[in-house]
């Protein structure tokens, strides 16, 4: 059995992250988990922590992606497997989207994104294969987004600084049919290995792991 993270941010790109791609690693490594997703914060705080200004001309992914690249790179040297991921909020609300399986231009003009919205971006995110699960929408200044434009719920988000009132999560996820998922929504040492997904199959590539949430073949941490 496989043990996966699917939603975890570093401190390279997300301001609220407080561990390091090595710390990630060393302390993932050692609570036994075999992939990591990286869900660094895309958001309009995000771009001006890193400097960037997302209406800009010019290349704004590549640093957005820094911190699921030094996690991979030291993952590498553990056997551990990483796949980038994103967690997304619009100009709309608070709402947070975990994004998995996406193309590089889906994400190459933040402004265009963070104005779209979840309706509208959940058209475009599908047409290109990406998956969306609103994560923790039952957290405070969260509400649960229409069913239809998402295809899961992270129904157990174990972050012990919020109340994310999951039982409530699951509700929703259960009355709409949608794919149920958990995450230790890590930013700190004590966050790590809290959450995540067991399975019997371990991906090897993105694709592949979007495939298996998509699948529900797997039980929650």
């Amino acid at each position: 059995m496989y043990k996966i993270e699917t939603h975890l941010h570093t401190n390279h790109v997300s301001k609220c992250g407080h561990l390091s791609a090595a710390e990630i690693v060393k302390g993932y490594a050692d609570a036994g988990y075999s992939a990591l997703i990286v869900t660094d914060h895309y958001n309009r705080t995000t771009f001006d922590f890193l400097g960037i200004d997302p209406a800009a001309p010019g290349d704004k992914l590549t640093p957005f992606l820094d911190g699921y690249r030094r996690v991979r790179e030291e993952a590498e040297k553990v056997g551990i497997r990483v796949f980038r991921g994103a967690e997304l909020r619009f100009d709309e609300c608070d709402n947070d989207y975990l994004f998995y399986g996406w193309l590089d231009d889906v994400l190459a003009e933040p402004e265009e994104v963070f104005r779209m919205g979840i309706a509208g971006f959940a058209l475009m995110a599908r047409a290109a294969g990406g998956l969306i699960i609103q994560a923790h929408p039952y957290r405070r200044s969260c509400t649960p987004a229409i069913a239809r434009y998402l295809d899961g719920v992270e129904v157990r988000n174990m972050n012990p600084r919020h109340d994310s009132h999951n039982d409530q999560a699951e509700a929703y996820a259960e009355e709409y049919g949608l794919i149920r998922t958990s995450g230790s929504d890590c930013h700190r040492t004590e966050d790590i290995g809290l959450g995540g997904i067991v399975t019997n199959y371990l991906p090897s590539d993105v694709l592949s792991m979007t495939r298996l949430i998509r699948s529900r073949r797997f039980e929650l941490l």
